[in-house]
């Protein structure tokens, strides 16, 4: 057999093992990396699904021909208890792996049935089912505290994040051109609504013109070519224009690209956002920056950097922009996830209320307009 993690591509035959069952297990879980790479699955997603299977097994005491259905709720209800309970997504996704496991060891295709029965007189079976999994129940299940930033607490942040940059520049220290790259990475993560990764991955080259604006110059679009994948496809690419509201950001790009940046001497490297060292800006020192940057605001540690793409959709549709248009904006597939996103604020639900008020019986009262 010749298909992806099957037994002979993962288990010689004819070699006596000291520990059988130990090998044959490090077996089925080689198979199954194999079969997820043959999917096109990311080493990171193979990796953390591999390193799954091995710390189950190791809680359950017992390798997967003698799972049971009892091992995976013990599994949960420690995942649920202490100060490291997870969360009920990771959890599913948890679940999930172990169901894709079982799946695969019981698939004939790749005889691992057999192999257990004449080995150890066992058989696995699909211990993960509708009754001791986790059920996805709603469209969005993050933490209750995170939420869009709000107008006041945006302008908190980026006054911050403006005057940390004079106060270093003014000091003499080393850094400024840090902190300028630092402000600059949160306003633009905003004002175009992109995701962590989107953001660290730009290159210069990704800066695009608006027909529409020619004064923006090559500041008007940026096109993401990183966006989230899914299934193992390649990153999805979009181009996410630049709006009225927020043209602001222009002049901060400007500014970065055609004065600060080359003050680090880039060389041949595209990347837009450098170190120090020439080295693109890494996507986990980028939630370690804006974390202590956030505390230096005086903000809660609830809102992390994607709550400003959640604001970045909440204040385009208070702003009156189609739901379409923010859609295809921030790389949705569905107009429902784009929704998820949407928190307007009270004063937008107000304003929106007096204009129907108005409409309403401002009509009744002069029904000669109508």
């Amino acid at each position: 057999m010749d298909v992806p993690g099957a037994v002979p591509l993962s288990l010689a035959a004819g070699v006596v093992h000291l520990d059988e069952p130990e090998a044959v297990f490090d077996a089925m879980v080689d198979g199954w990396a194999r079969q997820q790479k043959s999917r096109l699955l990311g080493d990171a997603t193979v990796a953390a699904r591999v390193a799954l299977v091995r710390r189950f097994t190791a809680f359950a005491g017992s390798h997967p021909w003698r799972w049971t259905a009892g091992d995976v709720e013990d599994f949960t209800m420690s995942l649920m208890s202490g100060d490291g309970r997870l969360a009920p997504s990771t959890i599913r996704g948890h679940h999930l792996s172990l169901k894709l496991f079982c799946d695969y060891l019981l698939d004939g295709r790749y005889d691992w049935v057999s192999q257990c029965e004449t080995r150890f007189g066992e058989i696995p079976s699909q211990v993960c089912h509708d009754f001791n999994t986790a059920v996805h129940l709603v469209e969005y299940e993050g933490r209750p505290e995170r939420r869009p930033f709000t107008y006041d607490e945006l302008q908190t942040l980026f006054d911050y994040l403006d005057e940390r940059v004079d106060r270093i520049a003014r000091s003499g220290r080393k850094g400024a051109l840090a902190a300028l790259r630092d402000a600059q990475m949160i306003k633009t993560a905003y004002a175009f609504g992109l995701r962590r990764r989107e953001l660290c991955f730009l290159d210069v080259a990704d800066l695009r013109p608006n027909a529409s604006m020619p004064q923006w110059g090559t500041y008007g679009a940026l096109h993401v070519r990183y966006g989230k994948s899914s299934r193992g496809s390649a990153p999805r690419r979009r181009t996410v224009l630049a709006v009225p509201e927020f043209d602001w950001v222009i002049d901060g790009l400007r500014q970065w690209v055609e004065e600060a940046r080359p003050l680090l001497a880039p060389g041949g490297r595209g990347e837009l956002w450098l170190t120090e060292r020439r080295q693109r800006v890494a996507t986990k020192t980028m939630d370690r920056r804006f974390a202590f940057l956030r505390h230096g605001a005086g903000l809660s540690a609830d809102l992390t950097l994607h709550c400003l793409r959640h604001s970045y959709v909440t204040h385009l549709i208070e702003f009156g922009y189609p739901e379409r248009f923010v859609t295809e904006q921030v790389g949705h597939s569905y107009a429902s996830t784009t929704a998820i996103y949407t928190s307007v604020s009270n004063d937008f639900k107000t304003k929106t209320l007096q204009a129907a008020l108005q409409r309403v019986y401002r009509s009744a009262e002069h029904p000669e307009e109508m």
